[in-house]
């Protein structure tokens, strides 16, 4: 009962941190007023006694808004406890809340599954934890009320962490939706910008179109059993063709939610709109509920797993991965490069779990527990390092008041701390070796590579074909944050911001990053404290795990068995220092035989660097946009504005370029026509004569009264 007990304060944290935000609206009030009395024609003694006053409301502030994240930190520490207890233990722990329907009251189930989740989201609490208070005091008052940010975030949580414990559907739809509505008022907060409110419309549109996919997949479940409880529903008989219905259903609900493509296009519009931190939480922690969301229906609900469902998978999440990375390449827009990742790292997700089906249905259980391992741990990685890149954008917005990559530049010099956490962050989601990142996608790639196991010829070239593009999405992936860093850090500023841009004063907002950081290397380095956690997750759910003899050593990680391939991070990371003590020993001694002669860079010539001779966004990534043209829409346009006689000289150069998305112009247009079309021919009863309204009731009730009888 103690793991349940740290699961419900996890719970209760989250909202009464929601609650004690809302408080602070009173304090914003007196604030205001105070501001009115001030400007208002009164003598100085009296002005003076207001403006001490408001110096006093402010530090009441901020240690309001610092008791608000302590709460929500406990909170990410109490669902990090629980989750750790609740896997170490390998227990499954279940419980009732007397809430809800009265003939269905709320019930809760605790197991492995939902307590690495629970890990996930702890982890990613406690870092806005450390960073918010520093973050949200940038907001003014007066347009952007803290009372609104705070409580909409402790809803938030608070509905992702139920949607954890819900253990029948109608308390997972009731968790779901308090989830999906907070984070559309947040993603709303600046609603003074047109383009954020567009973007919350297109989020809370696509996430209602999401729940109710997922209210009729479980509808198809409960038609077949006895009732709307998970236990009652894993007893449900379905047909082949009823159970597939259902995972189409589950599979564009939480698909729209995760991102997957083509049902991704609110994610690059909602995380540039709302708050760093929440866009932290968004990516990093919300898509994650969406994955567990399917994994328990289809992996525990459905029963019987079928390897044409794995194939869907397979290629929706291969396509996900190279679309989402390629559409990431080509954006100048931080936050919008990173949502467009997000979906890339959702797809080697579902690329993952599709190859884990594949291998269940097929007789390798095996295979199917390191698959499902794979994708799981990437899920932990992902939430690691893409939390931690949304934080550093935040600092890098706050500090440059941009998130235009095309006007940053030369930031390692003016902002070291961030560049080198933002730098961590850079290496683990390009999948170097050291960082967690590479060793997730390390095992997504020794799961595709058992493909030899199977008979079914069209598998045995469909798998191929996908790890290939998980290698070339690693590439692909490289170069986009080598991009990014480079661009952003390195090199000369672009704007007078970057210039005047330096490291953040309040430390405070570094140790969530830095927290981050540390657990992206310490995870790279010993990732086997997280497999073997997993290890009793696919226990639990698969009825199989990995040899005890093959994952289960701190030294060697050997996914499929002792004499195959193998890696080992602690050695590469000794022959890494190695290899680094003996270049800096040999540098050192050539430098002490030499002089050393400091010169300007070589400027080709032309007389000194300027910032406009270096790389822009779209000339870095032009040969990728030569060689993958028809993955966007391209409008690339060259102006000149002409001087002189006959004007035959030209006095300025233009360059224009947009990138488009296929999805809007193929997919949604053309659903958003031929819904006007039809809301048009409905329109047409509504006449505004009373008669003819009288006559539609007397229709209806004579159908109902026949449907009745």
């Amino acid at each position: 009962m103690m793991t349940m007990i740290l699961a419900y304060n996890a719970v209760l944290l989250s909202f009464a941190s929601g609650l004690l935000a809302l408080l602070s609206n009173q304090r914003a009030m007196l604030m205001a007023l105070s501001q009115r009395y001030l400007t208002s024609d009164f003598h100085y003694p009296r002005c003076r006694k207001f403006l001490d006053r408001i110096l006093e409301e402010n530090r009441h502030a901020s240690l309001h808004r610092r008791a608000v994240f302590v709460l929500l930190g406990l909170s990410g520490v109490f669902a990090v406890l629980a989750g750790l207890a609740v896997m170490m233990g390998q227990d499954s722990l279940t419980d009732q809340i007397g809430l809800g329907l009265p003939w269905l009251p709320w019930h809760v189930r605790f197991d492995g599954l939902s307590g690495f989740f629970y890990l996930i989201i702890g982890i990613g609490v406690i870092a806005v934890s450390l960073y918010g208070p520093a973050y949200v005091a940038f907001y003014q008052e007066s347009q952007n009320p803290f009372a609104v940010l705070g409580l909409f975030t402790g809803l938030f949580v608070g509905g992702m962490l139920l949607v954890l414990l819900a253990d029948d559907a109608f308390f997972f739809m009731i968790a779901w939706e308090l989830m999906s509505v907070a984070s559309y008022f947040l993603v709303a907060f600046q609603h003074e910008h047109s383009a954020n409110r567009r973007a919350a419309f297109i989020y809370l549109l696509m996430a209602q179109v999401g729940a109710l996919a997922i209210i009729l997949s479980f509808g198809v479940l409960a038609s077949f059993s006895d009732g709307f409880t998970f236990d009652a529903l894993r007893q449900a008989t379905l047909s082949p063709t009823w159970a597939s219905i259902a995972f189409v259903l589950a599979l564009l609900g939480f698909g729209m939610k995760a991102g997957i493509v083509p049902v991704h296009v609110w994610l690059p519009e909602a995380h540039p709109a709302a708050p760093s931190h929440i866009s932290a939480l968004m990516s990093g922690v919300m898509l994650k509920v969406a994955v567990y969301g399917l994994i328990r229906f289809c992996f525990d609900l459905l029963g019987e797993l079928q390897w044409q469902w794995g194939v869907v998978l397979l290629v929706l999440g291969t396509v996900s991965a190279v679309g989402g990375i390629l559409y990431a390449m080509m954006q100048p827009n931080l936050k919008r490069l990173l949502a467009y990742s997000s979906i890339e790292n959702i797809g080697i997700i579902f690329m993952v779990l599709g190859l884990s089906m594949i291998f269940m249905a097929n007789g390798h259980p095996q295979l199917a527990a390191l698959g499902f391992l794979a994708a799981l741990f990437h899920a932990f990685n992902h939430s690691l390092f893409k939390n931690l890149l949304f934080l550093g954008a935040g600092i890098l917005q706050h500090q440059t008041h941009d998130l235009n990559i095309d006007t940053m530049g030369g930031l390692i010099q003016r902002m070291p701390q961030t560049s080198f956490l933002f730098l961590v962050g850079c290496m683990s989601i390009s999948s170097l070796p050291l960082f967690n990142g590479f060793v997730s996608e390390w095992l997504a790639f020794q799961t595709a590579l058992q493909v030899d196991v199977l008979d079914n010829g069209v598998l045995r070239s469909l798998i191929p074909v996908s790890a290939a593009a998980l290698a070339l999405t690693a590439a692909l992936a490289a170069a986009c944050f080598v991009k990014v860093f480079g661009m952003i850090f390195l090199g000369l500023p672009r704007s007078r911001n970057s210039e005047k841009a330096q490291e953040v004063k309040d430390k405070s907002m570094l140790y969530g990053p830095a927290l981050l950081a540390g657990l992206c290397f310490f995870f790279g380095i010993f990732p086997n404290l997280i497999i073997n956690l997993l290890n009793g997750v696919a226990k639990q759910l698969l009825g199989q795990s990995l040899p005890n003899d093959t994952a289960l050593s701190w030294l060697w990680l050997a996914p499929v068995s002792a004499n195959k391939v193998s890696y080992s991070p602690p050695m590469v990371l000794v022959g890494v220092l190695i290899a680094g003590g003996i270049s800096f020993w040999y540098l050192r001694r050539n430098l002490e035989t030499k002089t050393m002669r400091r010169a300007a860079a070589w400027d080709c010539g032309f007389g000194g660097l300027t910032p406009r001779m270096q790389y822009s966004c779209s000339a870095f990534t032009m040969p990728f946009r030569r060689i993958f043209a028809r993955v966007w829409l391209i409008d690339e346009r060259v102006d000149k504005e002409m001087q002189g006689a006959m004007d035959m000289e030209v006095k300025a150069v233009h360059y224009h370029l947009q990138v488009q998305d296929h999805s809007w112009p193929r997919l949604y247009q053309p659903i958003t026509h031929g819904v006007n079309q039809l809301a048009k021919q409905v329109g047409r009863i509504q006449t505004g004569n009373i008669r003819v309204y009288l006559g539609y009731s007397f229709v209806t009730l004579i159908l109902m009264l026949w449907v009745i009888s």
